[in-house]
């Protein structure tokens, strides 16, 4: 049996693991890294260490890290609950609304150029505060706008479009950049409907939420109940109106309790400072393409140096166990990448004699690799591998290329992709185990159904 057989193998296993105990996926994908690492890679144990932590993903790490560090900022001072209180406002509090501006703002973003990873870094916090206040199902949230951002993806200007219009020029197969992106985008709209229907937004039509503020209900605060478990005593910090009090939690230092403030529908001072950081954050990562990731940890850093004893309790609200979980099985995804599973994958595909059922399975390659690891990725290794047989003309390249995009882009609702798991990384703690099973659920049907339907409808029909 081949590593690249094996490593599949333990894939699965660790996902029955996983799923039967409480055992966090992440440390297993690692020791399974480990494992395989030792046993399919060459060199000494230090080279072969060095190759498994070249596919931890630090920048998606810091991604996880540094934006919930910065919105638990913001979550404690009170500028969530005012950007929710003026969005709320905006729509004349029509709350069935809330998700589908969410899916409209984050599609914007990605269609004029933002990374989609960047674009649901900057929403997913500002999304899940108004599923919290209103009382809206956060996998409804979360879906609509990694479906937002996945609509507007396939743009000519956004990045998964720009890779694929230019793998498919390279490759000197005929294109079309408007069809793809339409493709996309009204895939991802009707996807929204189905979510919306499914995940309660049925219960939301005709619900209009006070925007006085006078019944607007306080998010709990995600480490609240470890502070009161602990006996610990709340610490008033200061820092205004809307400051949550810390509590000290031993060596992991204080965590954050409500304080019983009034519902927030003015700015103060630091929530002033918190929103200008936050526009920060989204100009530097969306008009000048600088590292969300960092930008939100610098961010985080120079406001806690301006109210450091009001902030010293918000690293302990980053979702350490979803960065472990998300960061411990990309790691393991990569080093089947080096081993050559997915180059092992697309020689079998290609040593199928039938046009249209290869077609179909580098469809489902593309869905279940990328609900793993980079679309961006899997979007210029796959497409290659189609060449042979699109330039034979048995299958239409424009409907084969679209299928395979929408098919590898719908996935990153999956917790293990980074949208999915900024969505899930920003969820409730008290909701965050239940988003995380929800999207991991969405995610395969997704790799499931997703390639199908694509195939059937662009594919099949031949006229594209």
């Amino acid at each position: 049996m081949s590593y690249q057989v094996i490593s599949i193998l333990a894939l699965v296993a660790a996902f029955v693991l996983a799923t039967v105990l409480p055992i966090n996926l992440g440390a297993i994908s690692l020791v399974a890294a480990f494992v395989i690492g030792t046993l399919a890679l060459d060199g000494s144990p230090d080279d072969v260490a060095d190759a498994i932590f070249a596919g931890f993903p630090g920048s998606l790490f810091v991604i996880l890290v540094g934006v919930t560090f910065l919105f638990a900022i913001a979550r404690a001072n009170g500028t969530v609950d005012w950007l929710v209180h003026v969005a709320m406002k905006g729509v004349g509090g029509r709350v069935a609304l809330i998700p589908w501006i969410m899916f409209l703002v984050t599609g914007v973003l990605t269609a004029f150029g933002a990374v989609v990873p960047a674009a649901v870094a900057i929403i997913a916090p500002v999304g899940m505060g108004f599923a919290v206040r209103h009382k809206i199902n956060p996998v409804l949230m979360g879906l609509a706008i990694i479906n937002g951002a996945s609509a507007g993806g396939f743009s000519p200007l956004s990045i998964f479009g720009v890779i694929t219009n230019g793998v498919v020029a390279q490759n000197n197969l005929p294109g079309s950049p408007l069809f793809l992106f339409l493709g996309s985008f009204v895939f991802n709209v009707l996807l929204t409907i189905v979510v919306f229907l499914i995940f309660g937004g049925r219960e939301l039509l005709g619900r209009v939420a006070d925007t006085s503020g006078e019944t607007a209900e306080e998010p709990a605060a995600a480490s609240a109940p470890a502070g009161r478990e602990s006996g610990t005593s709340g610490v008033a910090s200061g820092g205004g109106p809307g400051a949550a009090r810390a509590t000290t939690t031993g060596a992991t230092g204080a965590g954050f309790t409500d304080s019983e403030r009034p519902p927030v529908t003015t700015l103060d001072l630091n929530r002033s400072l918190t929103l200008v950081a936050l526009i920060g954050v989204a100009v530097g990562a969306l008009a000048f393409q600088l590292d969300v990731g960092l930008l939100a940890v610098t961010a985080a850093v120079l406001l806690s140096l301006l109210a450091p004893h009001t902030y010293k309790g918000a690293v302990a609200q980053v979702a350490w166990p979803t960065v472990l979980l998300i960061c411990g099985i990309v790691t393991y995804v990569n080093l089947m990448q080096d081993i050559g599973t997915v180059d092992f994958l697309g020689n079998q595909v290609a040593a199928i004699g039938v046009p249209l059922l290869a077609a179909l399975v580098v469809c489902y390659i593309g869905a279940a690799v990328s609900a793993f690891a980079s679309t961006t990725g899997i979007l210029g290794a796959l497409i290659p591998l189609a060449v042979p047989f699109l330039l034979a003309g048995f299958v239409g390249p424009i409907g084969l290329i679209t299928a395979l995009a929408i098919s590898s882009s719908v996935v990153d609702s999956s917790p293990f992709s980074t949208s999915g798991a900024l969505v899930t990384a920003n969820a409730p703690e008290d909701r965050r185990d239940y988003v995380y099973r929800r999207l991991m659920r969405w995610g395969f049907s997704m790799v499931a159904i997703a390639p199908p339907v694509t195939w059937l409808l662009l594919v099949v029909p031949g006229w594209l």
